[in-house]
């Protein structure tokens, strides 16, 4: 076997094989006596077949895995023996080959370009943080307090009303029988609060301390206990002592009644939990200062096909009428109509843009790898699993879906280990970097900065209404099957922005992939603020 190169051009790389007429009937000799000590055919002893009844049973099928083999021994010789550093999958081609005669082969390959790491000691990132708005946190303290006010005993004996806190012994009862856990004594009940069945706490209304009560009430159809759900009962309820609530105090006895140390203390902890849901954002910011820190500088070839690959991403994301030939495979349809280009129908401004993100991102990626494989940073299984289960958790109601999925497919199970190897590479340069904390607001933090909102202004061309007029009728012709494969595929939706870089500072997934990861750089999504409010109202709830 002789093995040549025939092209070195940036990061192209060609090689000849050439395997003689006389290794690969060797190889196939080989075989075939390994298979003559084994082979059972009708008429014979198993291991007496006579060799020509194996070669003509067997021998076009071994002549085949032979050549197989020493094309694989061939292409490991060209890619080891050159200490190739492989940036794409090796296209072996056969060039000519007739029985007797030498096999001649092509190898095309796309190589690693060198990188050099910068010294990540002087680089320079900008750290954000938020410092949480005295107001808001006066504003939480007094919500906190109102909540918290101490109790005091009614000063004169009066009937029992809303927002009164009653002290009660009670039994319930259904067709006469007491149930399990339908009674207390002491009982310290807030009327109004609607801690108890609908009803109850209504009943109480009216009454004195003293006085011994029937209330009668029925539990709601969907309680959680079935033998009691949509059942009617009667409590007996003795209600001992009425308090009211007395003045909110924002003080240090507060706090203590909190489990905190001081005033002081519970102010911390709620400037720390405004501040925490800030935290997403925030990552997002120093991720991408990071990115632009990495980028300055960065000037090395990048692989053709990781750079195509890359930019049909950036494209597509930048091309609505990309999202107007998306199409499901598995409908049966012609699949030799013509499929687009991802930028068919952008403008020139914007192919330059897309090309300058996708090799930025690309280049970023390399580089990420480079500097994880050169420290030994690595995504263990505990990590991996880990994050399955915080998917799991962004989906209540189908965590079991979820981790079923995963388990299922190993592949996303992988890809999931993508954005914990970026993050970690990204915590490691911030321990090598020169961070610098600046302080900024919500609005800022939250601000689109216009080079990233420029992707979304480059309109491409319209395309002529009879284009339009066709993509809606191919859409008519989709069967209702569509609906249910969607269905299907829900679980598919989890990963996909995993799969996909986001943003002009985004890392490619497919270079990092490369690691036998994929890695995202994220994006930054302000909170919804129904989400930021409930997260408020359970604070020290």
């Amino acid at each position: 076997m002789n093995v040549s190169e025939t092209k070195s051009e940036g990061l192209l790389r060609e090689y000849e094989i050439v395997i003689t007429a006389a290794e690969i009937d060797a190889e196939v000799s080989k075989k075939l006596t390994e298979i003559a000590t084994t082979a059972k055919m009708p008429g014979f002893r198993p291991g007496k077949v006579p060799m020509s009844v194996v070669k003509s049973r067997f021998g076009d099928q071994v002549r085949g895995e032979a050549i197989k083999t020493a094309l694989d021994e061939g292409a490991k010789q060209a890619i080891e023996g050159n200490d190739l550093a492989l940036a794409s999958q090796p296209q072996v081609d056969i060039k000519s080959y007739e029985d007797g005669k030498d096999l001649v082969a092509s190898l095309a390959c796309e190589v690693m370009p060198a990188i050099s790491i910068p010294d990540l000691g002087k680089l320079a990132v900008e750290r954000p943080k938020i410092d949480s708005d005295p107001k808001e946190v006066d504003e939480t303290l007094e919500r906190i307090a109102d909540e918290n006010r101490p109790t005091v005993a009614v000063d004169k004996p009066r009937a029992a009303k809303l927002g009164d806190v009653a002290v009660i012994d009670f039994i319930g009862h259904v067709d006469g029988e007491a149930f399990e856990g339908g009674a207390a004594e002491g009982h310290a009940l807030e009327l109004g609060s609607n801690s108890f069945i609908p009803g109850f706490e209504d009943g109480i209304v009216g009454a004195k301390p003293g006085d011994t009560i029937d209330v009668k009430v029925t539990f709601p159809a969907d309680y959680q206990a079935a033998h009691l759900a949509g059942k009617d009962s009667v409590f007996e309820v003795k209600v001992n002592e009425l308090r009211e609530k007395g003045d909110a105090s924002i003080d240090d006895d507060l706090a203590s009644r909190l489990g905190f140390e001081n005033l002081d203390g519970l102010k911390n902890a709620i400037a720390e939990q405004i501040n925490g849901q800030h935290q997403t954002a925030l990552r997002q910011v120093i991720k991408k200062n990071v990115l632009d820190a990495l980028a300055d500088g960065l000037d090395f070839d990048v692989p053709p096909s990781l750079f195509k690959q890359e930019y049909d991403s950036v494209a597509r994301a930048m091309n609505p009428n990309a999202a107007a030939h998306d199409h499901d495979h598995d409908h049966n349809h012609d699949h030799d109509h013509h499929h687009p280009a991802a930028d068919e129908g952008m403008d020139d401004d914007a192919k330059a843009e897309a090309e300058s993100v996708a090799n930025r991102r690309v280049r970023l990626g390399l580089l990420i790898t480079e500097i994880g494989r050169e420290n030994k940073i690595d995504v263990s299984e505990e990590d991996t699993r880990r994050a399955v289960f915080e998917e799991a958790r962004r989906y209540p109601g189908q965590e079991q879906m979820v981790l079923e999925y995963f388990q299922k497919n190993p592949q996303a199970m992988q890809q999931l280990a993508g954005p914990i190897f970026e993050d970690k590479v990204i915590d490691f340069i911030l321990e090598m970097a020169k961070v610098t904390d600046v302080t900024i607001d919500a609005e800022t933090l939250y601000k689109q900065p216009e080079d990233e909102a420029a992707p979304a202004k480059k309109a491409a061309a319209k395309k002529p209404a009879a284009k339009k007029a066709a993509a809606k009728k191919a859409a008519a012709k989709k069967p209702a099957a569509k609906k249910s494969r969607r269905q299907e595929s829900h679980c598919q939706e989890i990963i996909r922005p995993i799969n996909s870089g986001t943003g002009p500072f985004g890392v490619s997934a497919a270079v990092v992939a490369l690691a036998g990861l994929c890695c995202d750089a994220g994006s930054r999504v302000r909170p919804d603020a129904s989400t930021v409010s409930d997260r408020r109202k359970k604070l020290f709830s």
